[in-house]
């Protein structure tokens, strides 16, 4: 398979492999602590994200330097280790529904940054699709909230904040990943933050008791290190040097889909009709300022 056929195939890979990124989570916080969890992840990622790094490293000459090193690991780390762990703390306190809707506003909160830093343009048709997506959070906040634990505010607010994260990173540290390549920060950035947790990391698991941990937990933290962490980021670049930016942002109208449809099929969630109804005038609104770009 070549060419477009095996284009789009690994993009229906990497969709599957993000949708379930939300699944493997909530199976997973069923039996580890959050830190805890988010631990096991950037550690097992770092480890599988070392060969690929060298791989990278045998095919492109290095462009940087262990002067470079403190800059990389702090844009990394903020961008990419600080956005999973504000994932993983939002998934366990609200709803697949929820942190799929709040997990992928980036688009607008990418928008208010570069127009705040002179970077682009706030046109009226802009400004409108913003005010459209904002409607449609305090609709989502207002009219679907669930009491007996399913969301809540606190995990919508570290799920937005997560997706805040990536939005910064997006507008001020994707030039310096552009210079440095973006395989090195991702692997300075997993090695760097599964060193900086490490004391964390053990000091968690010395007082949990790992024996009584079923293979479905196990399974799913290896899931959210190799899927989502790494291959899915893989195709991603390799899509990305294929086709057009906007074309592959269109994903970011799939995921709370598919993300909601797994979630009320394999851990049996509820979605209520308000929460369809938030969730189309978001991405409503997030499709203004697309098409206004």
């Amino acid at each position: 398979m070549t060419g477009e056929p095996l284009l789009y195939a690994l993009l229906s890979l990497m969709i599957v492999g993000w949708t379930g990124n939300y699944i493997a989570g909530k199976i997973a916080l069923q039996s580890f602590p959050p830190v805890l969890l988010y631990g096991l992840r950037i550690s097992m990622a770092a480890v599988l994200m070392i060969p690929v790094y060298v791989w990278d490293r045998r095919r492109h000459r290095p462009t940087w330097t262990l002067r470079d090193l403190p800059l990389m690991v702090i844009i990394g780390v903020f961008g990419v280790s600080l956005n999973q762990f504000l994932f993983v703390l939002g998934l366990s306190r609200t709803s697949v529904a929820h942190s799929s809707i709040f997990g992928n506003m980036s688009p607008i909160l990418v928008l208010l940054l570069a127009g705040a830093r002179g970077l682009e343009k706030l046109t009226p048709r802009k400004i409108a699709g913003v005010a459209v997506s904002l409607a449609g959070v305090v609709l989502l906040r207002a009219l679907d909230s669930h009491p007996q634990g399913k969301s809540s505010l606190l995990g919508d607010v570290l799920t937005f904040c997560g997706a805040l994260a990536f939005a910064i990173f997006t507008v001020i540290g994707k030039p310096t990943a552009k210079q440095y390549g973006s395989i090195s920060v991702n692997a300075v950035a997993y090695v760097g933050g599964a060193l900086l947790l490490a004391p964390v990391t053990l000091w968690q698991a010395a007082r949990f008791h790992m024996a009584t941990v079923p293979l479905s937990a196990w399974t799913s933290v290896f899931y959210m290190a190799l899927g989502p962490s790494v291959i899915c980021y893989l195709i991603y670049y390799y899509a990305l040097g294929r086709m057009e930016a906007s074309q592959l942002a269109a994903i970011n109208y799939l995921l709370p889909v598919l993300a909601t449809l797994m979630g009320v099929w394999i851990l049996g969630e509820q979605v209520s009709l308000w929460a369809i109804v938030a969730a189309t005038v978001i991405f409503s609104g997030i499709y203004m300022v697309e098409r206004a770009r």
